[in-house]
């Protein structure tokens, strides 16, 4: 296999989505940890801790607690390069959200297992569901009393027309809460409260009936756990990735990202089952991830990303081909070439100067004013990509 297709094949990119407060931008930070990309972690919304979480790197966001800019952020785990798109849950912010869902190949959406699914957790996976993104479920803050877990899969498929497979289960939640068992991996996960999720406290469990589980989480927890895996195994249909891929069916995983707990499970089956970068539907044609020559389109531009300077940043999802820097490519609207010497690749308000790209990788060019949302670059071929939506702040973009 080319060197070009390997990178191709290596990426995932997608979009964390929810309702506010539902710990969406928790959890972006926590997979941040997982891939190394941080080594500490900033509470969101705490007065104790000064430090904001590191995806929240604006001035409001800081001061609001909500997520009100796309930041885009990258990481490598298990030699993946993994590219996250936290976006606002505020619907003041929607117009920013809906954009984003066209620069990413599936999404994850966040549910509080408190409120379940909210109004915003609506429209964006209608959006999702249009354009038949995969999306998985992570039903968060487990540590907490909820809604019932059965009931919550329910309020899931009813609410959202969405059609799912549980590849975990929670054992109790709040005061009761043990653990998770994830099917996928029938692996047994312990919580405990007081430290970081261990490898110690996950332990490779095929059988539920071996009387270990009963030591485990007591007699009660381990039985009401094989009641409910035996409903789950026998009511929802057996995971099948391509269904998966297809929008099909939906996978859902239970954790509480604040602890850092289930993050690991669902980010070890996302990177397993996740799409590669997907094809791409032009007013022209089909664009391909494997062909050859480079196209992408803006879906975002942000001013002021760094107060010491009035920059402009345009952000360009690679659709297909090799970004290079300093290469010459063709701006289509304006019909003319312009060259890139400073693109750059985020890890939050952090920029590294890159010098190539590929498919599925979202790339930062500074802007003087050039650019517009929707706007196309290429090696010379026109291209104008469909589905980016241009509408005036306040209006919702659902049929």
């Amino acid at each position: 296999m080319s060197t070009y297709l390997q990178e191709l094949h290596r990426r995932r990119t997608f979009a964390i989505i929810a309702h506010p407060d539902a710990g969406k931008t928790t959890l972006t930070e926590k997979l941040l940890l997982f891939g190394g990309a941080i080594q500490t972690a900033g509470a969101v919304k705490s007065n104790k801790i000064k430090k904001s979480t590191v995806s929240d790197f604006m001035e409001i966001e800081r001061q609001r607690g909500i997520s009100v800019s796309t930041s885009v952020m990258g990481f490598e785990y298990r030699n993946l390069q993994i590219n996250i798109l936290d976006t606002p849950g505020h619907e003041d912010f929607a117009e920013d959200t809906y954009r984003t869902l066209t620069a990413v190949d599936s999404a994850i959406v966040v549910v509080d297992v408190a409120k379940g699914v909210e109004t915003q957790t609506e429209k964006l996976t209608k959006v999702c569901r249009m354009r038949d993104t995969p999306i998985i479920f992570f039903i968060n803050k487990l540590d907490r009393e909820g809604q019932d877990a059965f009931d919550l899969v329910d309020e899931i498929e009813q609410k959202l027309n969405v059609k799912v497979r549980p590849l975990s289960w929670p054992i109790g939640m709040g005061q009761r809460f043990k653990g998770v068992y994830n099917l996928y991996e029938r692996k047994l996960v312990l919580y405990n409260p007081h430290s970081k999720q261990e490898e110690e406290d996950i332990i490779v469990f095929e059988d539920l009936m071996h009387p270990d589980l009963d030591r485990l989480v007591g007699e009660s927890a381990a039985r009401t756990l094989r009641e409910e895996v035996e409903m789950v195994e026998t009511v929802y249909p057996a995971f099948n990735k391509e269904d998966y891929l297809s929008g099909d069916i939906c996978p859902v995983f239970f954790g509480s990202a604040v602890n850092n707990f289930g993050v690991k499970e669902l980010l070890d089956c996302f990177v397993e089952i996740a799409p590669t970068p997907r094809p791409r539907h032009t007013e022209e044609r089909d664009v391909f991830p494997e062909e050859e020559r480079f196209s992408g389109f803006v879906f975002k531009i942000f001013a002021n990303m760094d107060p010491k300077h009035r920059d402009r940043i345009a952000f360009l999802r690679i659709c297909s081909g090799k970004f290079e820097r300093n290469k010459n490519y063709r701006h289509i609207r304006l019909g003319r070439d312009m060259k890139f010497p400073s693109p750059t690749m985020f890890m939050a308000s952090k920029k590294t100067l890159l010098e190539e790209a590929y498919p599925g990788d979202v790339v930062g060019l500074y802007d003087s004013g050039n650019f517009k949302i929707g706007d196309t670059l290429t090696e010379g071929e026109i291209l104008h990509f469909k589905g980016i939506p241009a509408f005036s702040p306040g209006t919702v973009p659902i049929r």
